[in-house]
């Protein structure tokens, strides 16, 4: 495929994700004071378990390189699309960049804020099985399965090993958070990686702040960092993904390999970037089976 070709079609894959209105959700709660501090629920649509009985809840983390241009919005269709599935969905909002990142990040703005994207995810999931209890009452929070696309999967990763975190971390956890697993789409899941490969127009270093932070907050933030993580883990990578490359995913699947972990990593031919959270894209359909393994 020639690069003219396949720019074309991330253009093409891109475009389509975006053309979806967004999904309104059932109900929404805040976690915290921030305006940004808030989750989404969807009621399932058509329950997939025994009648009467409850449902898997599936936690999703937005991408966007962490950047404030990109909310929850944007995989609302995707959250939607998983209700009508039969889940429980619980889409989470958190504090993104601000700002511009001048020289060293290209411009535009800022991917993240430290610590405060890191705050808002622990907390959120750490909120969360009250949350639903409230406003999703057929949900399982013991058959909980979080779920991010790019940005977000970094974070879900992330959020599955923070009892791995070093001791100083204000997010460690005493044992592991009580998860049925982990499905990561596309994610930046390897920091280290994405840096050298400029994921996102240099988003990894801009999430640590910088050079001098990215060496010092590294051990606090990489997924790859903190393995093994006993938490069922797959990873759903789009082959042609030219915004986070499958190289990315690899090395993570690796990392996990070392550490004694077996994650699985699905590849998907001539799948980009965007089709994982798109309704409309097969490859959608294939993450919602990816789900379903680990949730029901």
């Amino acid at each position: 495929m020639t690069d003219d070709v396949a720019a074309a079609r991330s253009a093409a894959e891109e475009e389509s994700l975006f053309s979806h209105s967004p999904v309104a959700p059932d109900a929404t709660a805040a976690y915290g004071d921030d305006p940004d501090q808030v989750v989404d629920f969807y009621a399932p649509r058509d329950a997939q378990g025994p009648a009467g009985g409850s449902v898997p809840l599936v936690v999703v983390l937005h991408g966007g390189a962490w950047r404030a241009p990109y909310d929850r919005r944007h995989i609302s269709p995707f959250a939607g699309f998983l209700a009508r599935r039969g889940f429980a969905v619980a889409s989470v909002e958190y504090r993104r960049g601000t700002g511009e990142a001048g020289e060293a990040g290209g411009g535009g703005p800022v991917a993240g804020r430290w610590p405060d994207t890191f705050d808002d995810v622990a907390a959120a999931l750490d909120a969360l099985p009250g949350l639903a209890r409230r406003h999703l009452p057929g949900a399982d929070p013991h058959r909980t399965v979080v779920t991010g696309h790019s940005a977000g999967g970094h974070l879900a990763l992330w959020a599955a090993g923070r009892h791995l975190l070093p001791a100083d971390a204000p997010w460690r956890t005493d044992g592991p958070v009580p998860l049925r697993g982990v499905v990561a789409l596309a994610p930046i899941a390897d920091l280290a990686v994405a840096d050298k490969l400029d994921v996102c127009g240099g988003a990894a270093r801009q999430l640590l702040g910088g050079e001098q932070g990215f060496t010092e907050r590294q051990p606090y933030a990489d997924p790859a960092l903190l393995l093994p993580t006993g938490i069922a883990t797959t990873v759903v990578q789009g082959r042609t993904d030219a915004d986070v490359p499958q190289a990315v995913a690899e090395s993570y699947a690796d990392a996990a390999a070392k550490a004694g972990e077996v994650v699985g990593l699905t590849l998907l031919e001539d799948v980009g970037h965007f089709p994982l959270i798109d309704p409309t894209a097969d490859a959608c359909a294939v993450v919602a089976e990816e789900i379903a393994q680990l949730a029901w």
